[in-house]
C-alpha cells in the first residue's frame, strides 16, 4: 500500500513548506517538508522538488508500515499512520503500544494511542494535539 493524496495533503497541512534550507531545532539542515538527506545551508528548491522529496521520504515509512502491520488496514488508516510516523519516526512507531494494539486487530484501542504522541521536547503542543486529532479521525473514518 502507498499513501494517497488525502494522506499527502494531511501531512502538508502540518509540515511547513520551506523552499530554502533551514536548521531545525535538532541542528539538522532541512528543506521542503522536513527533508534532510544531502541538505546544505544554501540549498533552494521548487515546490515540485519539495513534493518529490516528500514522496521519496515517505517510501521508507510506507515500507515500514507494510512490513510491521500484520492485520488488514484500509487506505485511511494507512494514510493516518504515514502522517503519524512522518512526525514521530519509524523507530518510535515500531516500539509503540499503537502498533501492538493494531496488530491484535484492536483498531479502536490503536486509535486511542494517537493522542499520546502530543509532545515535543517533553512539552505538550497544541499543534500536535490538532494533528493527532485529525489523524485519529482519519484512522477511524471507515471503522
Amino acid at each position: 500500500m502507498i499513501i494517497s493524496n488525502k494522506g499527502l495533503n494531511l501531512i502538508k497541512n502540518f509540515e511547513s513548506l520551506r523552499l530554502k534550507a533551514y536548521q531545525s531545532l535538532s541542528g539538522n539542515w532541512e528543506i521542503g517538508y522536513r527533508h534532510t538527506k544531502n541538505v546544505t545551508p544554501n540549498d533552494m528548491i521548487s515546490e515540485l522538488q519539495a513534493d518529490c522529496f516528500l514522496i521519496q521520504d515517505l517510501y521508507q515509512i510506507e515500507q515500514s508500515i507494510n512490513d510491521s502491520v500484520c492485520v488488514n488496514i484500509n487506505q485511511n488508516q494507512f494514510d493516518a499512520l504515514c502522517s503519524l510516523i512522518m512526525d514521530i519516526g519509524i523507530m518510535v512507531f515500531n516500539k509503540s503500544a499503537l502498533l501492538i494494539k493494531l496488530n491484535k486487530a484492536d483498531y479502536l484501542g490503536a486509535s486511542k494511542e494517537f493522542k499520546k504522541f502530543n509532545k515535543s521536547e517533553n512539552l505538550v503542543l497544541a499543534k500536535l494535539i490538532r494533528r493527532r486529532k485529525m489523524e485519529t479521525e482519519l484512522f477511524c473514518s471507515d471503522l
